[in-house]
């Protein structure tokens, strides 16, 4: 039987061992020069470097420059602003209103989550936009609410100029139709003061249990005639 050593086996050994006596005080070498540095780059009296003054990246990420702030702040309430004039586009064009019904029907959940939104950016609004400079917690849940504003918004009118008329039946958007061309009369300058009311009255009828008119919308259009229609 063949013995369970091999002159080769003995020889692989011996290089191991060679290997190991070389590269054991090699790595104390390095260990101890890491040290060293480490030392070195604590020590108060070494000299500066030009990589000193490079400031280090800041923990909290999520603190800004009053600059930045200050951006952030005004951005917001400008947003806030054009959302707004995006509504009263609409409350103020009763041709607009008309093509487009579902930007007036409450009824439909769309619009209640877009009021509902409205609503709440209304009242975290700031009084001025420094309000929100030192208040953190009140400019994060301002942000959020005009954010949501923003959102209905657009979910709604989206959704609107998909569907347009198309919702009512053949007979309703014929009356629609009448209705809009009475309130272009009733907006008519050039005609007299009976005739823009009369038709202003006949266009309520006609959309009598179809839309309901904003009362913003009412009341540009009552303004615009001669005299205050039902007194």
């Amino acid at each position: 039987m063949a013995p369970w050593w091999h002159p080769g086996h003995v020889g692989l050994i011996f290089r191991l061992a060679e290997l190991l006596i070389v590269l054991v005080p090699l790595v104390g070498v390095i260990v101890a020069g890491f040290r060293a540095f480490q030392r070195y780059a604590q020590s108060p009296d070494r000299t500066p470097t030009p990589y000193d003054d490079a400031p280090a990246a800041s923990p909290d990420r999520a603190s800004t420059s009053p600059a930045a702030q200050w951006r952030a702040i005004t951005r917001t309430l400008d947003e806030h602003a054009r959302i707004d004039e995006r509504w009263l586009d609409y409350e103020l064009d009763v041709t607009k209103l008309l093509d487009f019904p579902l930007m007036t029907d409450m009824r439909d959940p769309l619009m209640t989550a877009f009021h509902k939104a409205k609503l709440r950016a209304e009242v975290l609004r700031p009084g001025k936009a420094e309000d929100l400079v030192d208040d953190r917690a009140s400019f994060e849940r301002y942000l959020s609410a005009v954010e949501d504003y923003a959102g209905a918004f657009n979910t709604a009118e989206a959704e609107a100029i998909r569907r347009r008329r198309n919702d009512f039946s053949r007979e309703g958007r014929q009356r629609i139709a009448r209705a809009h061309s009475l309130l272009r009369v009733a907006s008519d300058v050039s005609a007299t003061p009976q005739e823009r009311g009369q038709a202003y009255d006949v266009a309520v009828r006609e959309l009598d249990g179809l839309i309901v008119l904003p009362a913003t919308t009412r009341a540009g259009l009552e303004r615009g005639i001669a005299g205050e229609i039902g007194g």
